[in-house]
């Protein structure tokens, strides 16, 4: 049998067989891997390394953080030197339930709805992803479909708390000539924004009592003091100005005019109603363009407001401190997810296209994801990407969150087949 009939039975073999991937998807969604509070994926983490095991992967597991193990399955090509490699990138962590008195059906059970919809939590954001990829990679091992080119499945944690689960996979070498990252995008093929946090801080090099305040070069006395609460105002609004030249300044095809921002989520300032504020920290969201760096942003932001900071008598001695993003919400208060401006000329985004028109008859929608996912850091590494997942962002953590399962089934074999075809090219030789 040639290597075409066997990945065209081995897509058959995906619908035919869905109610495997199904049985899969309900194992996953009764772990209750909600981050936060997070570090509950030791055992969810251990059954897809099972899994891949079982299919012939060597497997990587390694802490990130107590009970947030990461999974890495590799499966070797036969002729890793000159085939392309890809990897399937996923998260294992989902969003938060709270009180799911207004959930029509339990949460961390996978339930047929009356629609036809599956509903869980995790479904679409993104366990329906891993579920319907390693169905996809299963299918293709049964039905002897050789690769040449190496193949990596990860399974990561922390994205839901912008925990850097995917950062430490690259930074433990793990590469590939392309990467697809499974998360929801209701099988658009999509780049990315990008998303930083920081803190901003004032700090007074003496602290005065509120008796003081007479005193100070605020109220009209000779006392070099002041409210770092009243100066990070002065911040902010240095803040609002560059985000409106942004809004007017910058642009990008498929984003909203004013998509880049910065929030003033968090202030933190004070500590006693008897004395003059002496240190306050703002906390920032920034949300920047395909095109743009994180690196670049921050600089730009820096820039803006030292000069701002300098144009102020007391700024100017006692500057603002920057801190930058974070490996984790939950650890650190602070996150990166990098920027992933799409390729659209690269070739295994023109194979999964055509894989895509093969099995549904239409042309796959290639635009930009409204939301930041892990695959940024692909790109931040040097290594060409695409989102390109089952499930809506409009059912991603909302209550009684669903997918249709027929899409399921779609992705699993687009999937299969550009794996099938892409690990069987030969690698582009670099002039």
């Amino acid at each position: 049998m040639s290597s075409v009939d066997r990945v065209r039975e081995a897509v058959a073999a995906i619908a035919s067989r869905q109610q495997e991937m199904f049985d899969l998807l309900e194992i996953l969604v009764s772990q209750p891997t909600v981050s936060p509070p997070a570090r509950n994926s030791d055992e969810v983490q251990g059954i897809l390394a099972d899994e891949l095991t079982q299919l012939g992967f060597e497997v990587d597991r390694w802490t990130v953080f107590p009970g947030d193990d990461n999974i890495v399955g590799r499966l070797t090509g036969t002729d890793s030197k000159q085939a392309n490699s890809l990897i399937i990138n996923g998260h294992i962590d989902v969003a938060e339930v709270g009180d799911d008195a207004g959930w029509t059906y339990p949460p961390f059970s996978l339930t047929k709805g009356s629609d036809g919809r599956l509903y869980g939590r995790g479904v679409a954001d993104m366990k329906g992803g891993m579920a319907a990829s390693l169905f996809a990679v299963k299918m293709l091992r049964e039905h002897g479909v050789p690769l040449k080119g190496d193949l990596i499945f990860q399974s990561v944690i922390g994205e839901e708390a912008g925990e850097a689960g995917t950062l430490s996979a690259i930074e433990r070498g793990y590469t590939a000539d392309y990467a697809v990252v499974v998360d929801t995008s209701n099988l658009h093929m999509q780049g990315q924004g990008g998303v930083i946090t920081g803190w901003i801080t004032v700090e007074s090099p003496v602290t005065l009592h509120d008796g003081m305040r007479a005193r100070t070069i605020h109220a009209g006395g000779r006392v070099h003091g002041a409210s770092a609460i009243e100066k990070m105002t002065k911040i902010i609004a240095s803040l609002q100005d560059l985000e409106r030249h942004w809004a007017v300044m910058k642009s990008y095809p498929g984003f909203p005019a004013g998509s880049t921002t910065i929030n003033p989520a968090v202030i933190e300032g004070g500590r006693h109603a008897a004395f003059i504020a002496d240190r306050c920290a703002l906390w920032i969201t920034v949300h920047f363009y395909p095109n743009e760096s994180y690196e670049e942003v921050v600089k730009e932001i820096e820039d803006h407001v030292n000069r701002a900071a300098a144009a102020d008598l007391w700024l100017r001695e006692n500057p603002p401190v920057f801190r930058w993003g974070g490996r984790s919400m939950i650890e650190e208060r602070g996150e990166i997810f990098p920027s992933l401006e799409l390729d659209v000329n690269h070739p295994a985004l023109s194979v999964l296209k055509s894989a895509y028109e093969q099995q549904l008859q239409q042309t796959p929608v290639v635009d930009m994801s409204p939301s930041v996912t892990d695959a940024g850091w692909f790109a931040h590494a040097g290594i060409p990407a695409v989102l390109f997942g089952p499930g809506e962002l409009a059912h991603a953590h909302a209550v009684d969150e669903s997918i249709d399962p027929e899409q399921l089934v779609q992705f699993a074999q687009i999937l299969a087949t550009f794996i099938a075809t892409w690990c069987n090219q030969a690698k582009q030789v670099e002039e």
